[in-house]
């Protein structure tokens, strides 16, 4: 019950501790992650902090909390927790994600978040069984989002080996009984013919300005929820100061910023029941009129693509780099056979559409986890009311 519940310093929960530098010309790969306020980002062969482990931003990307569950090394941007003080170290994860932290910003030059700040906070927590069982309903269903986003990422990445056998290294069904001639992209296929991505699909520029509708709701596929979790993020429109790309069917996204890091997203709008958006940093590929999206998607997915790409990038400084839509749409690019690209499609169809529905599972999960965590974590949710079979999803 709630009122078992006491109001407590959270400097008394745990006892918060800034992470150590490490710059990336000192590390040295190795089995312990890096995280920084943004994430995981890289590794080391070296670690400071033993398991379980909780990190949130100090600043950089604020709010984000990371429970680790391996040793690892939290940088200088992040806070970690250095002392739990006998409580669950999963429920403090969730109780500092549920704390908003990112609404806490310090005034300082460059916006951060001060653990002097954060330790005097108030919050409630209960005793230790109850902290226990929160933690075992949260974690069922983060356990069940991760499973379902590894089976999404092992699904798209064999429809992306399966393009790179086909049609770059040209080991698809029969090329025993074809011969190879040279072209101004090397040895090719005979009877394979080359054009530009501008004539097989066609780029969206239809656009908006989410601004002038304050209180509606978008689905916003920008590059930080790609970065995040590949999931589009859910703003007013009074929060999206620019002008994006309008959405209208399923596409194919692809970063123009960097093209170094891949970013290719296979949108999907009708998933969602609000209008959706999209960053200018994508170029919005649809409707093609010779080959289906799954074949775009794998085309612009390849290494040899984004290394195209990427040749073709243009900045100041290898962190601000953009590509041009015109010198994407200009890529040359192979054409096989329609029967060879029909029967490509028929093979990795099926692998998208399961990595679709389960991407709708993630969606309601996020939604059923995002629903309960604050009122469970507040005690509003008495959590002796939840009928909850743990052990059938793996608690």
């Amino acid at each position: 019950m709630v009122d078992e519940w006491r109001q407590v310093r959270l400097g008394e929960v745990v006892n918060l501790k800034r992470g150590y530098d490490l710059p990336k010309r000192m590390r040295h790969d190795g089995p312990f992650p890096v995280v920084s306020s943004s994430g995981l980002t890289g590794t080391h062969n070296e670690s400071k902090v033993q398991p379980p482990g909780v990190v949130t931003g100090r600043y950089g990307t604020l709010g984000q909390v990371y429970y680790i569950e391996t040793p690892m090394w939290p940088l200088n941007t992040t806070l970690y927790v250095e002392d739990f003080r006998g409580n669950i170290p999963r429920f403090v994860a969730y109780l500092l994600e549920s704390l908003k932290l990112d609404q806490l910003v310090s005034s300082a030059a460059v916006p951060g978040i001060n653990r002097n700040h954060l330790h005097p906070l108030l919050v409630r927590i209960p005793e230790i069984s109850i902290q226990s069982r929160i933690a075992s309903v949260l974690g069922a269903l983060d356990s069940l989002i991760d499973n379902s986003r590894h089976r999404i990422e092992i699904l798209e990445e064999m429809a992306r080996l399966l393009y790179q056998e086909w049609f770059v290294h040209f080991r698809y069904p029969g090329h025993e009984d074809v011969d190879l001639v040279e072209s101004e992209m090397g040895s090719i296929p005979k009877g394979w013919t080359i054009s530009c991505l501008a004539d097989e699909a066609e780029l969206r520029r239809k656009n908006i300005k989410p601004y002038e509708y304050e209180e509606e709701e978008f689905d916003h596929y920008s590059i930080p929820a790609f970065d995040a979790n590949r999931r589009p993020s859910i703003d007013v429109g009074s929060d999206i100061r620019s002008g994006k790309y309008v959405l209208t069917g399923k596409s194919i996204l692809v970063s123009k910023l960097n093209p170094r890091i891949p970013r290719t997203w296979r949108a999907d709008p009708a998933m969602g029941h609000r209008r959706a958006v999209a960053s200018t940093e994508f170029l919005v590929l649809t409707e093609p009129t010779r080959w289906p999206l799954a074949f775009i998607y794998g085309l612009v997915s390849s290494t040899e693509f984004m290394n195209a790409l990427a040749a073709t990038a243009g900045g100041t400084s290898t962190s601000h780099q953009r590509v041009k839509p015109a010198d994407v749409m200009a890529t040359a690019v192979l054409g096989p056979p329609v029967k060879l690209v029909e029967m490509y499609t028929e093979a990795v169809e099926p692998m998208l559409s399961l990595a679709d529905i389960l991407l709708r599972q993630v969606e309601v999960l996020r939604e059923a986890r995002d629903l309960l965590l604050p009122r469970l974590v507040s005690g509003e949710l008495d959590i002796s009311d939840l009928d909850l079979e743990l052990e059938a999803v793996g608690v």
